[in-house]
């Protein structure tokens, strides 16, 4: 076993068994897979009970899922068979929490995303020329110092849009460089997949389009030779774009019979219905500047504190810009840019930290894009930087490993209920690892961390008294036999032996002869 990318892929696929809870994470995800099982059941998109809190009403008067397909569509062969494994006799008694169908889901969906980024993030990082060991350490980086880990436990579409952005960034720069149709054609597949995701994954595309013109503008491509390649370009992506907006307004279309809208202006009539204060312009409420300054400074959402290798790449990439080659240039600029446009997006909108979330679930997805150039770039020119620098570097890359370790500790609404009490604002990650102190020191009722009544729901209280990962889930609602409970234990230690021995390998391997790693 020497080589790197597949060291690094079964890396990934042992790093997301180890940390799921067996649960979807959010309640986000559990609506998503309901839109997966009605694909192929009789079962309703949205159970009556549970509106008005979610779904809309739409074509004859049923209740519909306001969600894009495409998560939906990502969980169906774990569905299917999830379902069938769930109906076993060996299961008929089980008490159905954490469910069979949603531990089969979590932990075959996560799995699988987790390796296919590995994969993607490693061609695309190839293609920017930089070398085997920079480019395996900044996708350890990826998966274990940013947001990106807790998005591989709490299943929301987030890591899901960043397999696909890295996708069709890596193949669309292919054909850049090679002319290749095949490659423009998966690279915009890619892309107009995510947008039956989320819509505004539009940004994606436009984004990974300024990539390309970055590129070759920093190479000084100019007049018939720049035209020619985007006419080129624009040929092949236009129609394939094209059909995935289709696509995604046909199914806009089946729900809630509209071409043009999205489900925004259905959702605040039925709001408004429900509360006549809501403000006229909601759900686009939120003063723009509170939303961009919110998403860059509120102690609750702060992406450089969420993902503090933010503050890194952005400090990398002002003193090495005139060293920097011009697809990193181009990566980089095309990436901040991403980062943006999301942040503006979503910065009038009422939710737009993305209500409950570790961070602001909306950006995370582009900071990490932005993030997976940290390592990299502080690897390949060390020598260039100051000492303090390196050493500065490494101690960010520390502060966001303990993080984002952190960030798996509990099911992520504990901080938020606490909030309820404690106020706005609040600096989470502090109160995360109080959290964690108090759990592990026995102190949860002297420090008010074990009362049942932050939250009114028996279900969620159990969810939040325990570290949130499958062993212990399994113990604390105390619906398995014992001797279930010891094997997810015992599973879950070999696991992280399993994993430990990989990361010790993969050091061996990276640290070997250099030019063979180049």
């Amino acid at each position: 076993m020497r080589d790197p990318l597949f060291l690094l892929c079964l890396t990934a696929g042992l790093l997301a068994f180890v940390v799921q809870s067996g649960e979807l994470g959010t309640a986000d995800t559990m609506h998503r897979l309901q839109t997966t099982h009605w694909l192929w059941t009789s079962e309703p998109q949205v159970f009556p009970n549970e509106y008005p809190e979610f779904g809309l009403h739409g074509r004859g008067g049923r209740i519909y899922s306001w969600y894009g397909i495409g998560q939906s569509l990502l969980m169906l062969p774990a569905d299917l068979v999830g379902t069938w494994i769930a109906h076993w006799r060996i299961f008929s008694g089980y008490g159905d929490d954490p469910a069979v169908r949603s531990i089969v889901v979590s932990y075959s969906t996560s799995i699988l995303v987790n390796v296919l980024t590995v994969i993607a993030g490693f061609r695309l990082l190839r293609q920017l020329r930089f070398s085997v060991r920079e480019t395996a350490l900044g996708l350890l980086a990826l998966l274990f110092c940013t947001t990106h880990l807790h998005y591989t436990q709490n299943m929301t579409e987030n890591n899901y849009i960043m397999l696909l952005t890295l996708t069709g960034f890596s193949f669309q720069y292919e054909w850049l460089r090679t002319g290749s149709r095949r490659a423009l054609l998966v690279g915009c597949g890619a892309l107009g997949l995510n947008v039956l995701t989320r819509l505004p994954t539009c940004l994606d595309i436009m984004a990974a389009g300024i990539f390309l013109l970055l590129v070759l503008w920093f190479e000084r491509v100019r007049g018939r030779a720049l035209w020619e390649k985007v006419w080129g370009y624009c040929k092949i992506a236009a129609p394939i774009y094209g059909f995935f907006l289709l696509l995604e307004r046909l199914y806009q279309f089946y729900r809630f019979e509209s071409f043009t809208h999205t489900y925004l202006p259905l959702f605040a009539k039925e709001q408004r219905l429900q509360d006549p204060t809501l403000p006229a312009n909601f759900p686009w409420s939120t003063p723009f500047l509170e939303g961009v300054l919110g998403a860059l400074f509120k102690p609750e959402k702060s992406i450089f504190l969420f993902d503090p290798l933010l503050v890194l790449v952005i400090l990398l990439l002002v003193i090495l810009w005139k060293r920097l080659s011009p697809e990193v240039r181009a990566y980089g600029v095309a990436s901040l840019l991403l980062l943006l446009g999301y942040i503006s997006f979503y910065a009038r909108y009422t939710y737009w930290a993305g209500d409950f979330s570790w961070g602001d679930r909306y950006v995370s997805t582009a900071v990490e894009l932005v993030a997976m150039l940290a390592v990299p770039l502080l690897l390949r020119y060390r020598e260039n930087l100051g000492g303090w620098i390196w050493r500065g570097g490494i101690a960010i890359v520390a502060a966001s490993l303990i993080i984002q370790i952190a960030s798996l500790a509990f099911w992520l609404p504990l901080e938020i209920y606490q909030m309820e009490t404690l106020g706005h604002p609040t600096f989470v990650i502090a109160l995360r690892f109080k959290n964690i102190a108090a759990f592990g020191l026995g102190k949860m009722d002297a420090w008010g961390l074990n009362n049942e009544s932050m939250t009114q729901d028996a279900w969620d209280y159990v969810h939040i008294t325990t570290w949130n990962l499958f062993p212990f889930l399994l113990r604390r609602v105390g619906a398995a036999p014992k001797w279930v409970v010891n094997l997810a234990f015992a599973m879950w230690g070999m696991a992280i032996a399993a994993l430990a021995g990989l990361l010790c390998r993969l050091n061996t391997v990276l640290h070997g002869p250099r030019r063979s790693l180049q």
